[in-house]
């Protein structure tokens, strides 16, 4: 039997489908679907994975955070434990029959570590089978084709490399987090994260907001002056000084201009601007296109990922911005001969030679990004569909021909003022024409002549500032930890996802909660080995080089030991500095403004029994309290409400869009009328029913529950209805829904 692994089920379900010369039978083995076939009275047998099958842990014994020191960990045994069951209980079994093996899995580090995985289970049941490995970089029938025609060896330096990663992030990130989380008194749900990758990312965010808290505004005016032209056209002119840094020279000029005067023609140019076809697709600039028009850049990874599984684009991850010799272009165009993009594929076959655009960077690995097969907008979602066109009309744009405009420079004289006015227009749109988006538009002038004469209609002056830096976008992040060599193109999206998880960032720019600024300011005065890009890049560089066989895995492992080892030499030095500093900046976000009733902090606390709210620092002198939701991450923004001056408050929740509560205060007023407005209903849908007056007067309350209630102090009507439902029900061990109803039975 000859036993096929794919990364993942649907891969393996598509690619056994493409290569069966028959129907493919479906047989669940151990609870997992595989697809089999008979070939030349060969048994063929596909699987597919679901990601990574085992994970690397260490032994339960270093679980216990309070018992175990973080830097224990440091050097601590490495284990293997399986994450997938059932597929494990598979490979086995088929395993124990295959006379030959074919490693299918996604060909990067992550991939090969996989289908290695995967293969060491096979080999306990089986030592001496035989393997062989294959590489595509799309699901279609041509691609897979090819690539069971031509196997390759499994390259275990490529797995090694990923196995490395996997060591280096679970001990760089569970110690430090245990130690970072335990200075602060940060634990359970509420730890602080720490990583190597991570970390260097956040503090490039962190450094971006304290230049713009740091940056001092610079007062400016710009004065422009709107024209009409001899044929009743009207357009904007501005000075020739973009900005007056004074007030009084700004006033001195305008002073001259009145509405009315000439405004002549000085000097017209006209030229020719080519705009250069972009280059294609590659990871990185996958995800900033993606973001430029919507998408973060995990959904869009998330989505590129399941164009690819169904056959719709390449291989996502990649490096590659050169299209190989291997690649047919010309048929790639071809395919989309009919279908929603006929126009422009029958546009760009009328070319001789199709001759693509080029990026700087070149791997042997995967093509650039490029879509696969034709596809029809009923076979995906919207977002589906919105990148696989992106994807289509990149592809489409790096065989098309400049863009050209035509550009006019304009200077006028008005009382001895110069303005000018720049137009353009695009001529011939060239590749824009296949590839719209961020597209700029036309900036038109109306016809003149050197010397003509044109009228002022109106003068304006307007008073502006000198911005601060702006936030990084998801895309713009991507890049620049591309360029600081932070991640790979396989993991940085997922590094900036764990940023929003962990709430050390919130909105697109992103911006970092107060949690985020307490972090990195002690790694950087305590620990700045982890909160710089030197030491991440350089393992990075490291992992290469084991890839290529240049160092052994060991090797490296061990440096990245040595090197955690002096980071928790400088940390032990300054326990104690580290967890004050980290407890004062954390206090921080947890202040939401001033109380009205005391002038003292409002804080987000926590009740005896673990309930979230705002509560008074001036307890028990003042009671004030605003209630918060149970689940979620609590980030408190910097937008203050209008009204109450308390800060407007986020709260994320893993898999959901963030919910942006607003002022607190605002919104318990909110939720009181809604009550208010709820109970009234009710009154008036049910005026002649009477409020019971004891508890047993309730339906459901018997003397047996009403002992339990008043053993939680609930002994009259009034004091079940203002029972908070969920707590209540944690001390009696009545259900939560029952109590509501009572209390809704009340009303």
């Amino acid at each position: 039997m000859h036993l096929i692994i794919a990364e993942k089920h649907i891969a393996a379900k598509r690619i056994a489908a493409i290569l069966a010369p028959q129907k493919v039978k479906q047989v669940r083995v151990s609870g997992v679907d595989t697809y089999e076939y008979e070939l030349d009275e060969e048994r063929k047998v596909f699987i597919g994975l679901s990601g990574h099958i085992v994970k690397l842990d260490f032994p339960k014994a270093y679980n216990n955070w309070q018992k175990v020191e973080a830097n224990e960990l440091v050097g601590a045994e490495i284990i293997t434990a399986s994450t997938q069951v059932k597929i494990v209980s598979a490979l086995k079994k088929l395993g124990k029959e295959a006379t030959k093996v074919t490693i299918a899995t996604d060909y990067d580090r992550e991939g090969e570590l996989i289908g290695v995985e995967a293969l060491d289970i096979i080999k306990q049941v089986n030592e001496n089978v035989v393997f062989d490995r294959v590489h595509y970089s799309a699901i279609t029938p041509k691609a897979i084709d090819n690539a069971f025609s031509n196997p390759s060896d499994v390259d275990f330096n490529l797995a090694d490399a990923g196995h490395s990663r996997q060591v280096i992030d679970l001990v760089w990130g569970a110690s430090l987090t245990r130690y970072i989380s335990l200075a602060a008194g940060r634990l359970g749900k509420m730890f602080l994260s720490v990583g190597r990758v991570q970390s260097p990312t956040l503090a490039l965010i962190v450094e971006r907001e304290k230049e713009r808290e740091a940056f001092i505004p610079k007062p400016y005016w710009e004065l422009s002056a709107m024209l009409k032209s001899k044929n009743g056209e009207e357009f904007k002119v501005e000075h020739r000084t973009k900005r007056f840094w004074e007030k009084a020279e700004v006033d001195a000029a305008m002073a001259k201009i009145s509405i009315g005067d000439d405004a002549q023609v000085i000097e017209l140019k006209t030229s020719e601007k080519t705009d250069k076809p972009p280059t294609p697709f590659n990871t990185t600039e996958f995800i900033s296109a993606a973001s430029s028009i919507g998408f973060t850049a995990a959904n869009a990874m998330r989505i590129a990922e399941t164009l690819y599984t169904n056959g719709f684009i390449s291989y996502p991850r990649t490096d590659n911005t050169v299209y190989p010799d291997t690649l047919d272009l010309r048929a790639q165009i071809e395919i989309f001969k009919t279908g929603t993009f006929k126009e422009y594929a029958l546009k760009l076959l009328e070319k001789k030679e199709l001759v693509p655009t080029k990026g700087k960077k070149e791997t042997t690995d995967h093509p650039p990004i490029f879509p696969a097969s034709l596809a029809k907008k009923s076979e995906m979602n919207e977002q589906e569909w919105k990148l696989y066109e992106m994807v289509v009309r990149r592809f489409f744009a790096t065989f098309a021909d400049p863009a050209k405009w035509e550009t006019i420079r304009s200077r006028y004289d008005i009382k001895g003022e110069e303005f000018k006015a720049n137009g353009a227009r695009l001529v011939e749109p060239g590749w824009r024409w296949y590839y719209h988006y961020n597209a700029p538009e036309d900036r038109l002038l109306p016809k003149m002549e050197e010397g003509d004469i044109h009228s002022v209609l109106k003068i304006d002056v307007e008073a502006k500032e000198t911005q601060p830096p702006g936030r990084y976008g998801q895309g713009r992040l991507i890049k620049i930890m591309e360029e600081m060599g932070l991640g790979t193109k396989a993991t940085r999206h997922d590094i900036i996802s764990k940023l929003y998880s962990r709430a050390y960032v919130h909105g697109n720019p992103l911006q970092p909660t107060k949690t985020a600024v307490a972090v990195v300011d002690a790694l950087e005065k305590f620990a700045p080995t982890i909160s710089k890009p030197d030491m991440t890049s350089k393992l990075e560089a490291d992992m290469d080089r084991i890839a290529e066989g240049g160092i052994p895995e060991d090797n490296v492992l061990n440096e990245s030991r040595e090197m955690l080892e002096e980071v928790f030499t400088d940390l032990e030095k300054n326990k104690d500095d580290i967890s004050e500093s980290l407890r004062a900046g954390l206090r921080e976000d947890k202040i939401i403004g001033t109380c009205v009733e005391c002038g003292s902090n409002l804080m987000v606390m926590r009740s005896k029994r673990g309930g979230r709210f705002i509560g008074c620092e001036g307890y028990p002198d003042c009671t004030f309290s605003l209630p918060l939701p149970r689940s979620g991450q609590i980030i408190v923004t910097d937008k203050q409400c209008e009204e109450h001056g308390l800060y407007h408050i986020r709260i994320i929740n893993a898999g959901k869009r963030p919910w942006n509560l607003g002022c607190p205060e605002c919104n318990f007023i909110e939720w009181q009328k809604t009550q208010e407005e709820e109970k009234k209903k009710k009154k008036e849908e049910s005026p002649d029913k009477e409020k019971p007056k004891t508890l047993n007067d309730i339906s459901g309350i018997g003397k047996v529950t009403a002992e339990k209630l008043a053993d939680a102090g609930i002994c009259s009507v009034d004091e079940l209805c203002e029972a908070d439902a969920l707590e209540l029900a944690k001390a009696t061990s009545i259900p939560v829904k029952k109590i509501k109803t009572w209390q809704s039975d009340i009303v």
